[in-house]
């Protein structure tokens, strides 16, 4: 049982290992046509157009897996502004498959897909590092539901019984 837990480390070790060397040549430009670009996308992307020109940031990315199930978050910066990057996310994904959940435009603007049994959330914020204006745009993509509750309020060990906040633990 062990060696099996081991194993599975060692393996999931690996795969972010290959997913970080993919995305640091992304990053970098180390690739130099925009077919090989397109190819690294569909690798590590799967299913998730993205609009023409993006770069990855490799330091502020983790994406964990490859292909259509990856999960984590990728974040991209891209030479259209806020209002093209959008529309672009709302027009291509549903193109893809995926189904539009809902969408907030503001100054941060956000969009939700889902496919399958995944969600997509989509982060763009004005960027100002492009002539144009650009965009930095986050996708957090992970499984829907979940198989246990998550406790938001956690208590410290011990309990707190019905303290209320700012009253001094005994």
């Amino acid at each position: 049982m062990a060696m099996n837990v081991a194993i599975k480390q060692r393996l999931a070790m690996l795969t972010l290992a290959a997913a970080c060397g993919l995305l640091g040549g992304c990053a970098s430009g180390g690739f130099g046509s925009a077919e090989s670009l397109d190819n690294i996308q569909q690798q590590l992307l799967g299913d998730m157009p993205l609009p023409q020109g993006s770069k990855i940031s490799n330091d502020q990315s983790m994406i964990l897996g490859g292909g259509p199930q990856w999960t984590g978050r990728i974040v991209i910066s891209t030479p259209q502004g806020p209002t093209d990057t959008f529309t672009f996310f709302r027009d291509q994904f549903p193109r893809a498959g995926w189904t539009g959940i809902s969408s907030i435009k503001s100054k941060t603007s956000i969009l939700v897909f889902a496919k399958g049994d995944r969600t997509v959330t989509v982060e763009i914020n004005e960027s100002g590092t492009f002539q144009s204006g650009g965009s930095i745009v986050a996708l957090t993509a992970a499984p829907k539901g979940g198989t246990a509750p998550v406790n938001l309020n956690p208590q410290p060990a011990g309990g707190m019984g019905n303290a209320t906040p700012g009253t001094p633990l005994r």
